[in-house]
């Protein structure tokens, strides 16, 4: 684990994000809100903000920080749902890993809501687009098209 001591506590952001390629008529039953496990949009979006704040628990080398701000958005696009999470802190180290969490759980949830109805729905990209504060700044990048 990187020693991150002698940091001072900086603002902190990081956005990352991710699609689950899902069937028509999964993406219309979503829009819907007749999925038969129930509002996956709404459990997602919690799924994710609760991940963001359990990273030292998955990943063994994570500092323990303070998530201080998260939030979790999802959009149905015309062959995909969109998944969307910015984290922010103002702590010693980044909340990238915290924001790559909330996409990915909030994706998987998305997946286990839909399995019985359409077992091809999958993660096709997940990445970092942006962060800011620290040493090292701000980044931006665009996640390539699927």
């Amino acid at each position: 684990m990187v020693d991150v001591t002698e940091k001072q506590p900086t603002v902190r952001n990081a956005t990352a994000r991710g699609e689950v390629a899902c069937s028509p008529d999964i993406l219309r039953a979503l829009a819907e809100g007749t999925v038969p496990k129930g509002d996956v949009l709404a459990v997602a979006r919690i799924a994710g903000i609760s991940a963001a704040k359990q990273v030292p628990q998955l990943l063994p080398l994570a500092h323990t920080i303070g998530v201080h701000g998260c939030s979790v958005d999802l959009e149905i696009r015309e062959d995909h749902v969109a998944i969307e999470a910015t984290v922010r802190t103002a702590d010693r180290t980044g909340v990238e890993m915290e924001a790559l969490t909330a996409v990915t759980v909030a994706a998987l949830n998305i997946i286990d809501m839909v399995k019985g109805v359409d077992r091809s729905a999958y993660i096709r990209t997940c990445g970092i687009t942006a962060k800011s504060g620290g040493r090292s700044g701000d980044w931006n990048r665009e996640l390539p098209q699927s």
